[in-house]
């Protein structure tokens, strides 16, 4: 007979849980502009000729923090924010990309069937972050570029 009643306890304190989780998960803010969603974005992003944008970029051959200033669709500055990347906004200007030049190599990722090619997207539409891996047999063709402090700005 215990275990008849112990059952009905355990029943309603699932129940409880179960309840509990469902509010908390309810209860949760939703997502600010710059919170990141998975997959395709739920609004198409058109990229301005004119902005400005803080870049971090995990690659074999770009590495560091740059802040990133595009006008008429170029990289017209790029400053690096740590010694590795001042270095290299010095040396290799060329290889700081757009976001759209991110946005493209992520779409040729995907197209050439790479292993990894994700992105998470602000609510406007717009890449927050990118991984890539285009072969997970492979060393040191990851890269991870994180896209933070994004402003239009006047062309």
């Amino acid at each position: 007979m215990a275990d008849e009643r112990s059952r009905p306890r355990f029943v309603s304190a699932a129940a409880l849980a179960a309840t509990l989780l469902c509010t908390t998960a309810a209860c949760e803010s939703s997502p600010s502009p710059e919170s990141p969603g998975k997959d395709r974005p739920k609004t198409a992003w058109v990229e301005p000729a004119s902005y400005a944008y803080t870049l971090t970029s995990l690659t074999q051959v770009l590495a560091g923090t740059f802040r990133v200033t595009v006008r008429d669709g170029r990289v017209a500055q790029a400053v690096g924010l740590d010694e590795d990347s001042r270095r290299q906004a010095q040396e290799q200007p060329d290889r700081i990309p757009t976001i759209g030049g991110l946005l493209k190599t992520l779409a040729e990722a995907r197209s050439d069937g790479a292993d990894t090619a994700d992105a998470e997207y602000a609510a406007d539409g717009r890449p927050v972050r990118i991984s890539l891996d285009r072969d997970e047999n492979s060393i040191d063709d990851e890269a991870q570029y994180t896209i933070s402090s994004y402003e239009p700005t006047p062309g």
